[in-house]
């Protein structure tokens, strides 16, 4: 049932996690309803989860790996299939589905690739579908355990009194639980230190605004909105010390692929001498693509023309909406994981934290 109560999302939110398994259905908070409405959504179809990734009703990286790795869990359960090679011809049609989502975001990959190694090393129908749907719900547990790890590694970053600039939101909500830039900045403050933050709006879907300035002013964080375009106003005016951010994809050369503006935000933060760093579990990396490789998702131009359903911008008028851009690793100060934090060189330090994995 719908709740508008902003008390009411504070105490359940962690309890029921972004997303989570329930009598073989798939459970999920509405994101594109915060922070006005928490109204959570159950799902027993992989095609509407798939709708939900698409859709942005579950977002972040990590969230939509946990996601995508429960939809074929439910597709191994839609199934009718009484034949092992029928199932998993079944699960690698559900598996397409999927993942033509969200391209750019590589943890929808690594949570669909996972869940077709496990039915493939499953011997018989219903040992697939017991096996993927308990591997589904270790990997939504253990995406918790590494957001805390991470947050505890990259916390020794950041000092008493700091100001701490993010951009779009890798808090809880973009993760099963806890976050990973905001899990840093979460960590922090945990560990004793007195910190602010500075959040940008991150038009045009404003996840900073309806989701990390939520989650912070409920932690009790001192937080500030600022609009996308005073990003470099905050910085000439020394209002930021560090900044944190979340990813969507990593390459092994230390290149980062997240929500649109943030290598705007990078490049601001290099030309003021502010230490930019990325927060991200090792499942985000990508050891294989090059730069070139990457697609970026294009997503529809209504998200720009307007906000709810006030027009912002003339009808036909042409629109590029790319959902994601490329931050260049000589803008990074350091890619805070669960297993340490990776400096330059990148491709070195990098593939050391994978050996240590």
């Amino acid at each position: 049932m719908p709740k508008n109560n902003y008390s009411y999302f504070f105490l359940h939110v962690l309890s029921l996690k972004t997303v989570e398994w329930k009598d073989n259905s798939v459970i999920m908070i509405d994101q594109t309803k915060l922070p006005n409405i928490l109204e959570y959504v159950t799902y027993t179809d992989y095609n509407q989860v798939a709708d939900a990734i698409r859709t942005l009703v579950v977002r972040g990286a990590p969230a939509i790996g946990v996601s995508g790795a429960f939809g074929l869990a439910l597709a191994a359960l839609q199934s009718d299939a009484t034949k092992k090679d029928e199932l998993i011809a079944y699960l690698e049609n559900a598996k397409k589905v999927l993942f033509e989502t969200r391209p750019t975001a590589v943890n929808l990959a690594w949570g669909l690739d996972k869940i077709m190694e496990v039915a493939n090393n499953a011997e018989t129908v219903d040992k697939i579908r017991t096996d993927v749907v308990e591997h589904a719900k270790k990997m939504a547990e253990e995406d918790i355990k590494i957001n805390m790890s991470m947050g505890k590694n990259g916390s020794a970053l950041f000092d008493n009194n700091d100001t701490i600039m993010t951009h779009c939101n890798a808090g809880a909500l973009a993760t099963v639980g806890y976050g990973t830039a905001l899990g840093v900045i979460r960590a922090t403050k945990e560990s004793g230190k007195n910190i602010k933050v500075i959040a940008t709006e991150t038009r045009p879907i404003q996840q900073g605004s309806r989701l990390t300035a939520f989650e912070l002013k409920h932690d009790g964080i001192d937080v500030s909105l600022i609009p996308d375009t005073a990003v470099g106003y905050s910085m000439a005016n020394g209002l930021v010390n560090k900044i944190v951010v979340g990813a969507d994809r990593i390459l092994r050369t230390g290149h980062v692929y997240n929500k649109i503006g943030t290598y705007q935000v990078a490049t601001m933060a290099k030309q003021h001498n502010v230490p930019f760093y990325v927060a991200a579990p090792l499942s985000t990396f990508d050891m294989k693509s090059n730069p070139e490789d990457v697609i970026i998702e294009q997503r529809k131009g209504s998200e720009v023309t307007g906000i709810g359903d006030k027009k912002t911008a003339p009808d036909g008028i042409n629109v590029i909406n790319p959902a994601f851009d490329m931050t260049p690793p000589e803008l990074i100060v350091g890619i805070i994981t669960e297993k340490g934090i990776a400096k330059a060189p990148f491709e070195e330090s990098i593939k050391k934290l994978f050996q240590a994995n």
